[in-house]
Formats: C-alpha cells, structure tokens, sequence
C-alpha cells in the first residue's frame, strides 16, 4: 500500500515561520511534523510515501531525502505553484498506482494508526473516499460531515464533525481532474457522498490542525511534557 502526505501548502497563517521553513518541517517535540507522520507510517509497515511539495520544495526534499532514514522510500510530486488538495493528488496518481491509497495532510499531527489503512484499502470500491473524523476543535465548532452509525459520512445533517485531513482513496475518484490544474477536495468528497460511497469513523484520540504559531507552540508543549 502507498501513502501521499500533502506538502505543497504555502502556511499563510503560519507566517513568518513559514517564510524560509516549510509548513511540514516545522518541529513539534524535537522533529518536523512530517517526520512524526514518516516513522507512524513505517512503523505500520508502509514504506512507499509520496510526498508533494510546491513552497520552499527543494527544502523538504534536502531534509528528507530518500526516506531511508526513517525507515520508508520517498518520491515526489513537485507541483510549480500549489495545485490545492485534489489537484495535488491527481498530479501525483502515476506514482500512486491504481490501488486505493492512504492520504495525510503534512500540517496536521494525531496518533491515528495507519495499520487500519490496509483493510480498509481492500473494502473500497471505484470512487470511494474513507475519512478520519475527529470531534470539533474550537476553532472550527461547526464541523464538516455527519457520520452515521453504519459508517456512511454525509454533507449534510447533524450532529457534524470535523475531517481530520486523513483519508483513504480510490484512485478514480480523481478521475475527472485535470493534471496540473489547481482543485479542491471537498467537492469530490461531497460527490461521493451523494452516491453512498464515502464511509469513515470517528477518531477518538489526540488530533491537532497546526494552524496557527500558538496551536504549534501548544503541541510542542504537550509532546515535550508527555515525553518526559
């Protein structure tokens, strides 16, 4: 199974750290964000990541090499201005395969386990979407989807909560998005809902969107504390 982080974003709000550091390797605990995803990934025994990057690209590639050092192989999608979520991973799709494949935003940290990943890949049709959906955080108290009891996520009803950038992917969902054009993924995401094919479940543990300098200094906190 392959995983794609999301890496191409320019971190506005995060500036002026984000001026000459790329968003994703920003530390938190001692390390960037993006290798606390790298060594989960590893550890849950996907090794080949796809990595995109547009800002400061060059920057993330010079730190993370082949990816042999935190035990996974790296490949990447340079994209020359951020082709947004959707538009990134359609760029990406020939390093992808046509197997449903795991996606992680690079700016966000939680201790899901990537292990659930392979079964979930197995049990995904044609245009699928499976989504990490977390409890809403106070910065984004009205939520994105509603999940059901059986599993199904829906655009619309309540009560709602929030996606956690995590998701598993049929390849055709991207189907209709042109390569190196700018898309989002919210409005795949939608489509599939409205043809019963987006499932996900309720993630329960810790999730941070590292948004904000503060939400950064707070995880760093955290993450320091619970390591001693």
């Amino acid at each position: 199974m392959q995983a794609m982080i999301l890496a191409a974003g320019r971190g506005e709000r995060m500036r002026p750290l984000t001026d000459r550091c790329p968003k994703p390797l920003l530390e938190v605990g001692g390390k960037p964000l993006i290798v606390w995803h790298l060594e989960r990934l590893a550890s849950a025994g996907i090794r080949d990541v796809v990595i995109n990057h547009a800002w400061l690209g060059q920057e993330i590639e010079r730190v993370l090499g082949d990816g042999s050092a935190y035990g996974v192989r790296i490949r990447y999608s340079a994209e020359s201005t951020a082709l947004e979520t959707a538009g990134g991973i359609a760029q990406a799709l020939p390093l992808l395969g046509d197997a449903p494949f795991l996606v992680i935003n690079g700016d966000i940290w939680c201790d899901w386990n990537p292990e659930d990943a392979f079964a979930i890949a197995e049990g995904l049709s044609a245009g699928g979407a499976w989504l990490v959906l977390v409890d809403n955080p106070a910065h984004h108290p009205g939520g994105d989807f509603r999940l059901d009891s059986d599993g199904s996520v829906h655009a619309q009803g309540e009560p709602r909560l929030t996606f956690a950038g995590i998701g598993v992917y049929h390849p055709s969902l991207f189907a209709d998005v042109q390569r190196g054009t700018a898309a989002p993924l919210a409005p795949l995401l939608r489509q599939a809902m409205t043809q019963n094919q987006a499932q996900g479940t309720r993630h329960a543990g810790r999730w941070t969107d590292v948004g904000t300098p503060q939400r950064l200094a707070d995880l760093d906190s955290e993450l320091r504390a619970t390591a001693r």
